[in-house]
């Protein structure tokens, strides 16, 4: 059976199209899924793990202000850091992952709630939230990479 990430690596390198990725709740998650399959070196550029915000601002230029008026698990923050991602790198497509994985949370940010944003030269990012539950620390940060593998290879029409 086929994985996500070696189905992924063969559409973008079928397109000729290079991803990066910023991260924060998975930690990087996504990146080692991708360099795990063989010949990713052709269609992966980076990724950026940002788990604090100071990262987020430092790497991936997320600002005071959104960080200020949403916090960090929020859609405006997940699209500067894939802005951002784009911006630093020599990549086409850039996913960015914001959540809170757990364990914890609070009523206005619960556990499980994960925001990503895709962005993609000449084309207006892409947000999304998606409440995962309170599946666990495990399982929230599998959940995410998962989703965030989907979401690059339906960005590349797979």
């Amino acid at each position: 059976m086929t994985s996500r990430a070696e189905t992924l690596v063969a559409l973008a390198r079928a397109r000729g199209v290079l991803v990066a990725s910023a991260e924060s709740c998975t930690g990087g998650m996504v990146s080692a899924a991708i360099t795990d399959i063989p010949g990713s070196s052709k269609m992966f550029d980076r990724g950026f793990v940002t788990y604090s915000n100071a990262a987020k601002q430092a790497l991936l230029g997320v600002r005071d202000e959104t960080l200020d008026a949403h916090g960090a698990v929020s859609e405006p923050v997940a699209a500067e850091m894939a802005v951002g991602a784009l911006a630093r790198s020599e990549a086409d497509l850039a996913v960015a992952i914001t959540g809170i994985a757990g364990p914890g949370g609070s009523e206005h940010k619960p556990e499980g709630r994960v925001c990503f944003a895709l962005a993609r030269s000449g084309a207006d990012v892409v947000t999304e939230t998606v409440e995962f539950g309170a599946l666990g620390r495990d399982r929230v940060r599998a959940a995410s990479r998962d989703h965030a593998l989907d979401l690059l290879m339906a960005a590349l029409g797979g």
